[in-house]
């Protein structure tokens, strides 16, 4: 009965992968035209790597639109990068994020897509420019930061990690070679300490208050070639006037705003700086005919006569809407405070241009506009700036360790006890008194504070990955983004080196712990136990081996079905997903809990992948730790008879590579109640003991 129902098992598995392995195509371009966020649209392609560039809803570039995969190829937990679809604008600040492909585990069946597809919605409206990090800050940590924190996915935190270092590497990437403006580091601000005495001689001398000059004559030469070189009487009538007589002031600094502005304006500036402690005030005077801004001009708006660029990028102006009035010494025209937002990456303390437009329309009743542009260059001084320090945000596996610090003090802990106890206390734990309730208790902290809550659940996903990552020349570092897992993957190691496959089979895996209660269970209702004869018992044994080769099959001829076939394992949807799953899923994984009922540890035994996996390590084995006596398989066979794992020979020898460890073996070594042996040596001696006696009272 059992071996049909491990046989059905195997047969219902494989429906349930055969219905899921259709693969989603690559994305063709009018799949990715879809993608775009309206009013945007997709423009052309710029390169090989996915970039496109980002049409506003008129066609001109608004930005610039790519995939992380190619740029970004940064592996997940299934070796294969996780391909997201960017949209940012020219200033750097993202429009959209969305999902393409991925293959992480705890999200292609465990989780779902909707966790990590909420996560990515939160990067829209953040900018490249921000520190970007994804976590919690924890009591103090947020206050004064300029950190920006998105919210993680719970059971997901490694996999989140990944796409967000995917999302960062390949955004930088693009405004690296496509927006050289855009800056890392955080905006600098006027520094309210510097209360230098100035006058508008100074600001002049010293650069602080730059002129742009433009005559009639020069204006006329900018449309000389042009169907608009006749269309400015005016100029034509005084060409040594001023068309444009521009001063251009930064007044973010208390001590030039004092310089230029009226006591009133001056109080009425650092009043909107308050409101607006981001914006850079520039104030702007034309004494000539420009007049800075067009008839149409509507205040608080952006100036549609003046421009401003920095490091080939626009750079957003906007009016203050403040009436001003500026001192005696100050030169007088048409004046204006415009302000910038610091935070889109503007720096007035580097090179930028202020750019005046002159207009001129041809024709009477449907002129034809035409434009010249003036440049002036301009760069604040340093001296009354401050930069605040950058908040680096630490490496992704140091960040996963600073937030697991807690979890993974309880596993170093709990490892420790575990390798004194099965190390060199083992005698003293196997003792008939002790071993069992002790087993029970570190078994169900396995399936609670391993599995459950700390996610340490070990998967074949991960070796698999590693092979693939190796095979593909990739690194190996995404093993770092889940250092509750590694810890328990070194832990096995040291136990592959010193036991065997035991210590993680027997002992640090959640699922195989919850098997064990299982077969308790059943023992407590009663339930016919069954258990396959030695002949079956090794053939059902090549069911793990075949898994395993069928697994390794499917990462290197199609990597892309990898975790659905993985599904093999029911781990996710018992430990990582606490059965919140479909309920195919669900019966999946109930029925081998129903069978280790009945049959002990029937999936451990006969069909899990990464038990073969462990059994190979176990070859690393450098001792044979399970004491043996020569009586042990001639004449007694207790140990074997008694071994729920089949671990022991005819012979009296322990196969390793089959063993997990229970230390059953070992309890009835020891205990001269139990071990044959032992029980002969003691009831030969007790005639010779009574003799002795006899003859000491004769």
């Amino acid at each position: 009965m059992g071996r049909r129902l491990a046989v059905l098992g195997i047969l219902v598995f494989a429906v349930f992968v055969y219905a899921r392995m259709a693969a989603a195509a690559p994305l063709d371009r009018d799949a990715l035209a879809d993608m775009i966020v309206p009013p945007y649209a997709l423009g052309q392609q710029v390169n090989d790597q996915g970039v496109w560039t980002l049409l506003n809803s008129g066609g001109a570039e608004a930005g610039y639109v790519f995939e992380t995969g190619p740029l970004a190829p940064l592996p997940g937990f299934s070796g294969a990068p996780i391909n997201m679809l960017v949209t940012i604008d020219r200033d750097g600040r993202f429009l959209d994020v969305r999902l393409i492909a991925h293959n992480e585990p705890i999200f292609v069946s465990g989780l779902g897509e909707a966790p990590l597809r909420a996560f990515l919605e939160q990067y829209r409206g953040h900018s490249i420019r921000e520190a970007l990090v994804v976590g919690t800050p924890y009591g103090d940590a947020g206050s004064g930061s300029d950190l920006v924190y998105l919210d993680g996915v719970t059971k997901a935190t490694a996999s989140v990690r990944i796409a967000h270092e995917s999302i960062l590497a390949a955004t930088l990437a693009v405004a690296r070679e496509k927006m050289q403006g855009v800056a890392s580091s955080p905006p600098v601000h006027p520094d309210p300490a510097i209360d230098e005495k100035l006058d508008w001689g100074e600001l002049v001398e010293r650069g602080l208050a730059r002129n742009l000059k433009v005559t009639n004559a020069e204006l006329d030469k900018g449309f000389a070639t042009t169907i608009w070189a006749h269309d400015d009487p005016e100029a034509a009538d005084d060409p040594q006037g001023f068309f444009l007589d521009l001063w251009a002031v930064d007044i973010g600094p208390p001590a030039i705003a004092r310089a230029v502005l009226s006591e009133e304006s001056f109080t009425d500036l650092q009043r909107l700086l308050r409101v607006s402690p981001d914006d850079e005030p520039l104030l702007v005077i034309d004494a000539g005919r420009h007049g800075l801004v067009s008839s149409d001009f509507v205040r608080n708006t952006a100036p549609d006569r003046l421009a401003a660029m920095q490091d080939g990028l626009p750079v957003a102006l906007r009016d203050a809407d403040m009436m001003v009035e500026t001192r005696r010494d100050v030169p007088q025209g048409t004046t204006m405070i415009l302000r910038i937002d610091r935070r889109l990456g503007f720096d007035p303390t580097r090179d930028w241009t202020l750019t005046a437009q002159a207009v001129r329309a041809h024709g009477m009743l449907k002129p034809e506009m035409g434009s010249a542009h003036f440049p002036l260059a301009l760069k604040a001084d340093p001296a009354f700036f401050v930069r605040p320090e950058m908040s680096v945000a630490l490496p992704p596996w140091q960040a996963a360790i600073a937030d697991r610090k807690w979890d993974l003090a309880g596993l170093g802990i709990l490892l420790a006890g575990l390798l004194g106890a099965v190390g060199p206390g083992m005698h003293r734990l196997s003792a008939p008194t002790v071993l069992r309730p002790v087993r029970l208790a570190f078994l169900g902290v396995m399936v609670g504070f391993v599995g459950w809550w700390g996610q340490g659940q070990l998967s074949i996903v991960t070796p698999l990955a590693a092979l693939r990552t190796a095979n593909d020349g990739g690194s190996l570092a995404v093993l770092l983004y889940d250092p509750f897992s590694l810890v328990i993957w070194g832990a096995a190691i040291v136990g592959f080196v010193l036991w065997g496959r035991g210590l993680f089979c027997g002992w640090l895996c959640p699922f195989g712990a919850m098997q064990e209660f299982a077969h308790h269970a059943g023992r407590l209702l009663r339930l016919p136990q069954w258990n396959p004869s030695p002949l079956w018992d090794r053939r059902l044994k090549t069911g793990a081996w075949l898994s395993l080769a069928g697994l390794i099959a499917v990462t290197v001829l199609a990597p892309a079905k990898i975790e659905i076939a993985a599904e093999i394992e029911p781990f996710k949807t018992a430990v990582t997903t606490l059965f919140q799953r479909e309920w195919y899923y669900v019966a999946y994984a109930v029925f081998w809990l129903l069978l280790a009922a009945t049959t002990f540890k029937g999936f451990c035994r006969y069909v899990c992948p990464l038990g073969a996996v462990m059994a190979l390590g176990g070859m690393l084995r450098t001792r044979r730790w399970i004491p043996r006596r020569v009586e042990c398989g001639s004449p007694c066979q207790l140990c074997r008879v008694r071994c729920p794992y089949g671990a022991i020979r005819k012979a009296g020898d322990i196969a390793y590579s089959e063993c997990f460890q229970c230390l059953d073996c070992v309890s009835i070594h020891d205990d001269k109640a139990q071990c044959v042996p032992l029980v002969l040596a003691q009831r030969r001696r007790a005639p010779v003991r009574a003799h002795a006696t006899a003859e000491v009272r004769a």
